[in-house]
């Protein structure tokens, strides 16, 4: 929680408060729904929140931006996103249901009222977003395949609107269809833990 509060210093008492209470939230899901492997769940807020919140740091969301989180699997990056961006606007959609039971258990717990999951595949989404992150969920060229009848046409931020994916290792093969219109942004930019030395934040504006 320290690490959260040292990269993200003026977060409100109650971002503070729903950060703190994850810890307890997860380790208690988790021992019922594997959503977290069990080696990493006390690596919670560093392998987990932090890496999530990466994408804070890369754009700004504006109040009453639409975001997919796509494969959100036990929350994650859409959780900590809708926590950090309480004006905007989540559906986390995830094709495994006991996953999604989860997400909205935390959801109510932590009064975040501005999320929806749903236990849904991506190839079922019909609505309209500025922005779909995902985590490691696929190879890129393969979401985009799905999800790129999902981005809206009205920009509203800074960046236009399109995908922004958390990945780790060598990406050169995965990324080469998409040539110089994909952004690259190493982790370590913005978080020096050693974990994150690998990981990168991928954004293709669609």
């Amino acid at each position: 929680m320290q690490t959260i509060v040292k990269y993200f210093p003026h977060l409100s008492t109650e971002q503070q408060s729903q950060f703190a209470a994850l810890d307890e939230l997860y380790h208690d899901w988790n021992s019922k729904i594997n959503v977290i492997s069990r080696k990493d769940i006390d690596n919670l807020y560093l392998h987990h929140v932090l890496h999530s919140l990466a994408i804070a740091k890369l754009i700004q969301f504006k109040p009453g931006t639409h975001i997919l989180d796509f494969g959100t699997g036990g929350g994650f990056p859409g959780i900590p996103l809708a926590i950090m961006f309480p004006d905007c606007q989540f559906r986390m959609i995830d094709g495994t249901g006991k996953k999604i039971r989860v997400v909205n258990e935390v959801a109510t717990a932590l009064e975040l009222h501005n999320v929806e999951a749903v236990h849904r595949r991506g190839e079922e989404e019909k609505e309209h977003f500025d922005f779909v992150v995902s985590r490691a969920v696929m190879p890129l060229p393969d979401m985009v395949k799905i999800v790129k009848k999902n981005i809206a046409k009205t920009q509203h931020n800074a960046l236009p609107n399109g995908v922004i994916a958390l990945k780790g290792g060598n990406l050169n093969e995965e990324l080469k269809p998409f040539g110089k219109k994909v952004m690259i942004t190493p982790i370590s930019d913005y978080f020096t833990e050693e974990w994150f030395a690998d990981k990168q934040i991928i954004y293709l504006p669609l």
